[in-house]
């Protein structure tokens, strides 16, 4: 009898989802994306990042929507408002938390992501695009992350958006303009905080999640980089199956959970024992409200953008300093046609590039570092020093990538224990 009725629920179960699959292609997706899309075989540690990034964004707009049901987009009630969610909600701390240390998290995520395809060479051919949506993907986050930091309405937040938002005035000809139509107002006021709500909490994610799925769809159309920079396309059996290629449904699914449960390990750690991280993921200044008529001690953005801060103070001109802030982003679209170099990965690569992109990951930490500092004279002429650097790597890699000595690359993936 027990039997006959599972039966019976299994076979209309079956029948809903033939009924689904007649009108959408549900299964034809599940096929090309997860179960059939082949993944080469040697993934290593670096390739967590991806799959994290997309669990942050995914947390972010939960935890977001959470948030938003309390919040209060007025200048008025926006700083009591946030008190509130943390002290009257309930679980409203730990909602609160999680979306603020989450931002520090992604960005940390996404950084780690984009270096691991500096390494490997995930932006060469024929994966230009994919590389190029990710760094609109990356543009995306810093204006989300922007808007949301003023949302809170503490000190820090006023004052930290009144610098930036200042400097779009730099631009010749339209930045005043640029910069009223950014505030909505000729100052930080009730107005720019409506509006960068609502560019928080719709406008940019739509765009965000946009480009994701572009992200995506493009990084399936060509596959996945590996290790070993070589294309798993080239060797196929008579099925047409990759020889050095895995389904990524189970096989990566079931590894991307192990990282995902060393994750939470950490980022649960941070929530509960440490959500400020001394100062740098919630700062100080932002447990007091906004006030335009008393300017913090040391005025400095939220640490993922503290290395473009450093270079924008490096320049003693206001225009120079913007002009080479914009182009320390610009220049990461330019990287598929800068490097020359006849390998992809790293590990194959030459001495010169292992010590360009060394001195290049220490000069972007020392000018996240910078960034937090004040402007002292030793500051800044350290920031000029590793700025030039940072711009040497780029403007540099069309010459060190062909002179450097590569090693051969093979012709199939390697394994090797990272």
């Amino acid at each position: 009898m027990a039997n006959g009725q599972a039966g019976a629920i299994g076979e209309r179960i079956r029948s809903v989802g033939d009924w689904i699959g007649a009108r959408f292609p549900i299964s034809s997706m599940w096929r090309e994306h997860l179960s059939e899309y082949w993944a080469p075989k040697n993934f290593n540690f670096w390739y967590y990042f991806g799959s994290l990034a997309l669990l942050m964004l995914v947390m972010q707009i939960v935890t977001g929507i959470f948030l938003t049901m309390n919040y209060k987009p007025s200048a008025d009630e926006a700083f009591a408002s946030v008190e509130y969610i943390m002290r009257d909600v309930p679980w409203g701390w730990l909602i609160r938390y999680m979306h603020a240390v989450g931002a520090s998290f992604f960005f940390i995520v996404v950084y780690l992501h984009m270096f691991r395809g500096l390494m490997y060479g995930s932006y060469r051919k024929p994966r230009e695009l994919v590389w190029i949506l990710g760094m609109l993907i990356y543009l995306a986050l810093m204006a989300e992350a922007f808007m949301g930091y003023l949302l809170p309405w503490g000190q820090m937040s006023y004052w930290g958006a009144q610098v930036i938002v200042s400097l779009f005035g730099a631009i010749p000809v339209i930045g005043d303009g640029l910069s009223e139509w950014i505030r909505g107002d000729y100052y930080i006021s009730d107005i720019t905080l409506n509006r960068f709500f609502s560019f928080h909490v719709i406008a940019v994610p739509l765009v965000l999640l946009a480009l994701v799925v572009m992200h995506i769809l493009a990084l399936h159309e060509v596959g996945s980089n590996n290790p070993d920079g070589v294309e798993i396309k080239k060797h196929k059996d008579e099925t047409g199956k990759p020889l050095d290629g895995i389904a990524f449904h189970p096989y990566y699914t079931v590894k991307d959970l192990v990282g995902v449960a060393v994750f939470a390990i950490l980022f649960s750690a941070v929530v509960f024992f440490a959500p400020e991280f001394f100062g740098l993921f919630l700062e100080h200044a932002n447990f007091e409200p906004a006030d335009p008529l008393k300017t913090p001690e040391h005025i400095a953005p939220v640490w993922y953008f503290t290395p473009f801060y450093a270079i924008l103070r490096a320049i003693p001109s206001k225009i120079g300093g913007v002009t080479l802030m914009g182009l320390a982003i610009v220049v990461l679209f330019l990287l598929p046609w800068l490097d020359r170099s006849p390998v992809r990965s790293i590990r194959y690569k030459g001495w010169i590039f292992r010590t360009a992109i060394a001195v290049f990951a220490v000069s972007f930490l020392a000018l996240g570092y910078l960034g937090l500092k004040e402007a002292s004279p030793t500051y800044v002429l350290l920031a000029r020093i590793f700025t030039f650097l940072y711009f040497a790597f780029f403007v540099l890699m069309p010459f060190y990538s062909r002179w450097d000595k590569p090693k051969p690359a093979p012709d199939r993936v390697t394994y090797h224990h990272e």
